[in-house]
């Protein structure tokens, strides 16, 4: 692999990490257990929501969510056909288990300034099949939640909180990912924290819980609440085999539980250093003219108080984007899009049928103008930042 002299993401991994994830393996009890237990009851402590499930991936999470709505153990279970909207700057695995669920996503566009939903875009997009607003945080940043969640309320909607970019933000002091029904998390080796793969759903009502627990685990009616009435009912089974609901095989292990607590102990130190090395990066960039004018750094919406994922940018409307992203990464700075570009242009898009010519002018833009480049959890020193703004000012 190329080596950066700016990378997106360092080894996230701190000896006290692995030593963590060892003493598991020395235990050889590494399947799901005590310490995945552990971690999914401090993750809701911290975060302030209900019910916490650690599962193998931020795109099960957001699997697993869509699934409860249409499971028939849900008494307001979603039908075929129902509505989902979503913003056209999304991740794949954000879209499709919507589809996957018998369900049709709609579109909605985003706010260049926040790169997060627009709202008066949702408002229009608003039908009698709507059912659902699947949200997506993006890098840290979000929309006004309060205004949201007007709409939730009159339009009597689900919203599902694909919050994979942004643990550990706040709106208002209330942390994202405990203002719908639904959230998700990942802890891929990218994100705020890490423990190699791995992801946390959360959810508001304990009847969401119990079907997200048995979908997690082969439809299994093991360690469900009611596991004792279900083997009284089918006394012809053994009752350590008695599958309840559909099911996939989405658990973690307490390998990767050990990792993800030992990184989590330690969210707001990260979270401190990743926003002291951004004011760092913006101080320095905005004493050079030419990179201030024609880089804009994207800023928090109001009311919040971000887990930066990483550094939005977005290039001056005379400057060609492909040219300055390969002028970066030939010096040494690593770039990628901001999630994935407007995914109205994804290939997949076409072959499943899913544009109808729908125009996303704002998303359109981000993804002719937008890169983000990595946030350290390391500090990053005067020197090395100069030597960025330098590269920065060199590819225009």
């Amino acid at each position: 692999m190329k080596k950066y002299f700016y990378p997106l993401i360092d080894n996230p991994y701190r000896p006290k990490d692995i030593h963590q994830a060892i003493k598991v393996l020395k235990s050889s009890k590494i399947t799901s257990g005590p310490i995945t237990l552990e971690f999914q009851n401090k993750f809701s402590k911290k975060i302030k929501t209900n019910h916490s499930l650690l599962v193998n991936s931020g795109s099960s999470a957001n699997l697993l969510a869509m699934q409860c709505l249409i499971n028939p153990y849900r008494k307001k279970r979603l039908k075929q056909g129902d509505e989902i909207l979503i913003p056209s700057l999304c991740w794949s695995t954000s879209l499709w288990p919507i589809i996957q669920s018998g369900l049709k996503p709609k579109f909605v566009d985003v706010e260049i300034q926040t790169l997060n939903l627009d709202l008066n875009d949702l408002r229009k997009k608003i039908s009698k099949k709507t059912k659902g607003i699947m949200l997506v945080h993006v890098l840290g940043n979000c929309t006004n939640m309060d205004e949201l969640m007007k709409i939730i309320k009159k339009f009597n909607l689900i919203l599902i909180e694909d919050t994979c970019e942004s643990l550990g933000t706040t709106y208002k002091k209330k942390y994202l990912g405990t203002f719908g029904e639904f959230s998700s998390f990942s802890f891929y080796s990218s994100h705020q924290i890490s423990s190699g793969e791995g992801g946390m759903i959360c959810c508001k009502y304990e009847e969401d819980f119990e079907i997200i627990k048995s979908l997690r685990a082969h439809g299994w009616s093991r360690g469900l609440k009611n596991e004792k009435i279900i083997a009284k009912n089918n006394k012809q089974l053994d009752k350590r085999f008695i599958f309840y609901n559909s099911g996939f095989n989405l658990r973690s292990t307490d390998i990767a539980a050990s990792i993800g607590l030992s990184q989590f102990k330690d969210l707001d130190k990260f979270i401190k250093a990743r926003t002291t090395n951004r004011k760092l990066i913006l101080e320095i960039f905005k004493n050079k003219d030419k990179v201030n004018n024609s880089y804009n750094i994207i800023k928090e919406n109001k009311n919040v108080n971000p887990s930066w994922f990483g550094l939005p940018i977005l290039i001056s409307k005379h400057l060609e984007r492909d040219k300055i992203v390969s002028n970066l990464e030939k010096k040494g700075v690593e770039t990628r899009p901001i999630i994935s570009g407007n995914f109205l242009k994804q290939p997949s898009i076409k072959k499943y049928k899913l544009n109808k010519n729908q125009k996303m002018k704002n998303a359109e833009y981000i993804n002719r103008k937008g890169f983000f480049i990595g946030l350290p959890t390391k500090p990053l020193g005067k020197n090395k930042v100069r030597k960025l703004a330098k590269i920065f000012e060199q590819s225009i």
